[in-house]
């Protein structure tokens, strides 16, 4: 039976054209709208219909056929953007490339990464040129995060593991989240902090007076928000048997109890694994290494860091852990849980992708 429609336009591509946009989809500097048009192309130079080429690129069948026509009759050049209204521009797709290319794949001589002056120099573009390509591409040159993959044999399991506790959790059992914030400085300003006032923030001295440490160590529900916690002046493996008998106290009796901790060695002496044989409703569950981010715990603990310490000043250690104590209750009164949206799968192929950006990147 005969397609229905109108007939589409014959799309042959010249062993020329076919590599041009072979090259442009797969090219990383590439615009993302860019490489989907040279794709969409490509299959239907396949012999594809709209609709099949609709479906694997996640688009409407009407934009195929936008493209598919555009590149018929214009061929390569149909598939740039359209000149939009307003003066000439002055600034080529050439030259958008070339800044793209530059910033991307080179340093200069004397810094660790570019800047909009210094590569307006390089370029001979002005400084503001530069500035509205990166922000159209999202190039940031001087930001860095830090990143740490995890070589856990384990990683797949155990991120199925907890994710699945997150998001399907056992009946009549409690999940908890359990880490330690060790060393927490009591920390006094050298002058007194500075109101805020209207046009003037709050100013407080750079510099401070230590007056001792301490350990804080929390189990946050995942289910509630509340969270149990202890304040120790040492960070042994015996603080942490003490903890863990704390939470046998404060978690009723009749529910199993999962905890998720780290790899710290505090976590796996011969004491903690006696004392788990003596306990059998606890059940440990390890996070992978150099995978923090996978213990709920540690939003708590940023909460906290950013809401009430950051900015404080005690001048002694009894008056920091009186100090924690305090936020600690005001916040079970009004306990706020943290809720796990991602799947086990979508963290996995987010890594997966993530591993193979970074293979790929020639470092």
């Amino acid at each position: 039976m005969a397609g229905k429609g109108r007939p589409k336009a014959l799309l042959l591509l010249t062993g020329e054209e076919r590599e041009t946009l072979e090259r442009w989809a797969r090219r990383p500097t590439s615009a993302q709208a860019l490489a989907q048009r040279c794709r969409i192309v490509l299959a239907c130079a396949e012999g594809l219909t709209n609709q099949q080429v609709a479906a694997a690129e996640n688009v409407n069948q009407v934009t195929v056929g936008k493209w598919r026509a555009r590149f018929v009759a214009r061929r390569l050049d149909g598939l740039h953007d359209e000149p939009r209204p307003g003066g000439p521009r002055t600034i080529t797709d050439a030259d958008v490339e070339r800044v793209i290319t530059k910033t991307l794949e080179e340093a200069p001589r004397d810094a660790t990464h570019w800047s909009t002056r210094s590569l307006a120099r390089a370029t001979g573009m002005s400084q503001s040129a530069v500035s509205r390509i990166w922000r159209a591409f999202g190039l940031k040159p001087h930001q860095l995060e830090a990143f740490k993959l995890s070589t856990d044999p384990l990683f797949i399991e155990k991120v199925r593991d907890i994710v699945g506790l997150y998001l399907n959790p056992p009946e009549a059992a409690v999940v908890l989240c359990v880490d330690e914030k060790t060393q927490v400085q009591a920390l006094d300003r050298t002058a007194p902090i500075l109101p805020l006032l209207p046009g003037t923030p709050a100013r407080a001295t750079h510099d401070y007076r230590r007056h001792g440490t301490t350990n804080l160590y929390a189990a946050l529900d995942v289910a509630s928000g509340c969270v149990i916690s202890d304040c120790t002046e040492r960070h042994r493996a015996e603080e942490f048997r003490r903890f863990l008998a704390l939470i046998d106290k404060s978690v009723p009796a009749d529910l199993d109890v999962h905890v998720i901790v780290d790899n710290s060695s505090t976590h796996k002496t011969p004491a903690i694994h006696r004392w788990l044989l003596r306990h059998p409703r606890f059940t440990f569950h390890f996070t992978p290494t150099y995978s923090s981010w996978l213990n709920l715990i540690e939003r708590w603990f940023a909460e906290l860091t950013e809401r009430w310490l950051r900015r404080g000043s005690h001048r002694s250690t009894k008056e920091l852990v009186a100090s924690i104590r305090t936020w600690i209750e005001l916040w079970n009164d009004d306990p706020r849980p943290f809720v796990w949206h991602k799947s086990a799968d979508e963290i996995l192929q987010s890594v997966a992708s993530y591993c193979e950006r970074i293979s790929d990147s020639g470092h």
